[in-house]
């Protein structure tokens, strides 16, 4: 793998049970039982921003999911260009390919200081011998994240290029902190299939109309009912976006 990393090993996976994201992560089910079988190592890994967790091509031995930050699987084109395939949120899950082939199919890279844990493979299938019922789960999770990336390229990549960035924006806004952190122009044109002016210009004249009120560098908070109607969409459709 290219990339640079802080790895912490937790012995078990009895941690866990203690995990903030867990309720939304790939295992968000285990029992107290399911989480005694296993005895191999979990790491938590710190991803700065803008450092690669893998690339396409690169051997695949574990799956990851998100405690933190925000994390684009990228495909590159023959021209150089580059893709953004889906985002990933706090619990999702990335690198679930691994259970089915040997590499990895896209690049993942953090798009923001990142905390993810790392799940060997072994402990998958492991787990997956063991608890027969986490088998279908580890599947319902695979074909979620088809589905997301398949609702990520229909939403992200049709439209104009205002209702592209205003669907940003709302895919990207925190619940929690009542926020959204835009990414920079370069990367709002990879995701989105605009140029880097027209994403500036449209940022701009978000805030100009008030859709984006600046709270600090690069972080607004969001007219949500004005944004989807740029976007052509309604609190239901922002729904479908969920990791």
């Amino acid at each position: 793998m290219n990339h640079t990393a802080s790895y912490t090993f937790r012995p078990e996976l009895a941690r866990c049970r203690e995990c903030g994201v867990r309720k939304f992560a790939l295992f968000n089910n285990l029992t107290d039982e399911d989480l005694k079988l296993v005895h191999m190592p979990v790491e938590d890994i710190t991803l700065p921003k803008r450092n690669t967790l893998y690339n396409a091509g690169d051997q695949a031995q574990s799956i990851f999911t998100l405690r933190s930050g925000l994390v684009k699987l990228v495909h590159y084109l023959p021209d150089g260009n580059q893709r953004v395939v889906r985002l990933v949120k706090p619990g999702g899950t990335i690198g679930l390919e691994a259970l089915v082939s040997d590499c990895f199919t896209h690049h993942a890279e953090a798009l923001q200081d990142s905390r993810l844990c790392r799940i060997p493979i072994a402990v998958i299938e492991k787990l997956d011998n063991e608890s027969p019922r986490l088998h279908k789960q580890v599947l319902n999770r695979w074909h979620q994240a088809v589905m997301e990336s398949d609702n990520w390229l229909t939403q992200m990549s049709t439209g104009t290029a205002r209702e592209r960035v205003a669907r940003l924006c709302l895919f990207l806004h925190d619940d929690v902190t009542e926020s959204c952190t835009v990414p920079g122009r370069e990367d709002i044109g990879a995701m989105l299939g605009i140029t880097t002016e027209t994403a500036s210009r449209i940022i701009a004249d978000f805030r100009r109309h008030d859709l984006l009120e600046f709270k600090s560098r690069n972080v607004f908070k969001l007219d949500l009912v004005g944004l989807r109607e740029v976007a052509g969409m309604d609190a239901a459709d922002e729904g479908n976006y969920a990791d």
